[in-house]
């Protein structure tokens, strides 16, 4: 991530906290990914609004002739203010507007609501089932189609929050796959709300004891609070994979073999 577009992401973080902007809801959240979908289907668009010589009042009279009578008021300041900005790469004025609208949606749930929980079980569960993941991923399948298919599998069993933040990732997923779209969205979700993400794979499950600890010690050194997500992977023979953000800590038993092959063949 270039420096300009860290610097126009913590103005856009701002803002999402502002008084102007403190009604953030599930509304405008999804709003922001509304318009995330219409900009990324119109590289005009996209362009103008990412150009870093065109002057900003242009690009806010462009948001607004476009996006003013279809947004909330909350929401169109949001956009405005990412449009205002300048951005390393042009892909970032859409990450940005899906980032925004995940933490506009992570502060409008109740506390506790475990929406990063909600969207690990759900990556899960699509990792566990080929003809699932290949029906939500395929380049082919109707923005349509998925959405109808993610709210057949989630209506009634997950929070309102996290079926907007998967409707969403599923209708623009900008080359990424479904487990990394999942993976980023827990975490920035979690970020909002104060904590960190630690995703432990290991060969069994886990006692509840020794995960308590093994947050406690990740949480010590990592500085913040971290919840842990667990995979169970009986490919990994025994001991730990842990990953927290992009930090990989690999102690498994299957990671060491691996090392010993490299070693062998080298």
């Amino acid at each position: 991530m270039g420096s300009a577009t860290r610097e126009a992401l913590a103005s856009a973080r701002a803002a999402l906290t502002a008084s102007a902007v403190s009604g953030a809801s599930l509304a405008v959240g999804e709003e922001l990914f509304s318009a995330s979908r219409v900009i990324g289907s119109s590289s005009q668009l996209l362009q103008a609004i990412a150009d870093p010589g065109a002057e900003t009042a242009a690009k806010v009279a462009l948001v607004d002739s476009v996006f003013g009578s279809a947004l909330s008021a909350p929401a169109l300041q949001l956009l405005r203010t990412l449009a205002s900005s300048r951005w390393s790469e042009q892909d970032d004025v859409l990450a940005a507007i899906e980032e925004i609208g995940l933490r506009a949606i992570a502060d409008s749930a109740p506390s506790g609501a475990g929406l990063e929980q909600e969207l690990f079980a759900f990556g899960t569960a699509v990792a566990s089932n080929s003809e699932l993941e290949l029906a939500i991923s395929n380049k082919l399948g109707s923005a349509s189609a998925k959405s109808a298919l993610v709210a057949s599998l989630l209506s009634g069993k997950a929070s309102d929050q996290t079926v907007a933040i998967v409707n969403q990732l599923v209708q623009q997923p900008r080359g990424r796959r479904i487990g990394e779209l999942l993976r980023h969205a827990a975490t920035i979700v979690a970020d909002e709300a104060g904590f960190g993400v630690a995703t432990v794979t290991s060969a069994v499950q886990l006692a509840p004891a020794q995960l308590q600890r093994l947050a406690a010690a990740l949480s010590g050194s990592y500085g913040r609070e971290l919840r842990i997500n667990q995979v169970v992977d009986p490919a990994v023979l025994g001991g730990l994979r842990v990953q927290v953000g992009d930090d990989v800590i690999d102690g498994s038993i299957a990671s060491r073999l691996n090392d010993v092959r490299i070693q062998l063949a080298g």
